[in-house]
């Protein structure tokens, strides 16, 4: 699981990694509980999954100038 951890552009966020496939690695929204958002991935390496999701997001034009955390949880 992926813990996502942003005070705004929540709604952004889900919409765009929910469903998100990056060769062939699949990304699907769970819950949100405050600030946290939290992903289920089908990814062996966590880590690496965490590292692409927060890249998809800062290649995003309001992506770049967000503060937010990613961590595999």
């Amino acid at each position: 699981m992926i813990e996502v951890m942003a005070p705004v552009q929540q709604d952004k966020i889900i919409e765009l990694i929910d469903g998100l496939d990056k060769e062939g690695v699949t990304f699907s929204y769970v819950e949100k509980k405050g600030m946290k958002m939290y992903f289920d991935t089908n990814a062996e390496d966590v880590a690496a999954a965490a590292k692409t999701l927060k890249a998809e997001v800062k290649a995003q034009p309001w992506g770049s100038v967000l503060y937010f955390q990613v961590a595999a949880v």
